[in-house]
């Protein structure tokens, strides 16, 4: 069992990633996190240092990896699905979640959020969800081919995820 979580950032795939591999015995990896590790740097680093077209090809090459990985809950980058053709890549070895709450919602998460997010640093509550309504407008049609889309209030609940996956069954 493979699945992937996609969706913007500060959308809760590491919070929920985490609860729904815990709720079935199975793992979690957090594909920045995997990346940082395999390369030994940061991602803001990666970014700042080698630019994003780099960062997206060793993402690619990550996603890639952790796509041979068995009984594995996978939380992507926000931009993950967006290039290449990472996203058949996840539908064609997994279920693909979309984890699709209100922008007002990701405002208020980011803005709180203590990571370090090089797309959004130094934008004001107004700039951010104008940012956050442009990118998910360019990044809809790559989120929306998912087998499974949670949006609302819930969207963080472990069991609500695992019930839709079992209905695919």
């Amino acid at each position: 069992m493979r699945i992937y979580l996609v969706g913007y950032m500060g959308c809760g795939k590491s919070t929920i990633g985490r609860k729904v591999a815990e709720k079935l015995g199975i793992s979690f990896v957090d594909l920045d996190k995997y990346i940082e590790e395999r390369y030994f740097k940061s991602v803001p680093v990666i970014f700042a240092e080698e630019g994003e077209e780099r960062f997206r090809e060793k993402e690619r090459t990550s996603l890639l990896e952790v796509s041979q990985f068995e009984n594995v809950v996978v939380g992507t980058g926000g931009g993950a699905p967006c290039f290449f053709d990472n996203m058949e890549v996840m539908n064609n070895n997994g279920v693909t979640v979309y984890i699709a709450p209100d922008t007002d919602v990701l405002a208020a998460r980011l803005l709180k959020s203590k990571t370090e997010r090089p797309l959004i640093f130094g934008k004001s509550r107004e700039e951010l969800i104008s940012f956050i309504n442009d990118a998910l407008l360019k990044r809809a049609p790559f989120y929306e081919k998912a087998k499974i889309i949670i949006s609302g209030e819930n969207n963080l609940d472990p069991q609500l995820v695992i019930d839709k996956i079992r209905q695919l069954d």
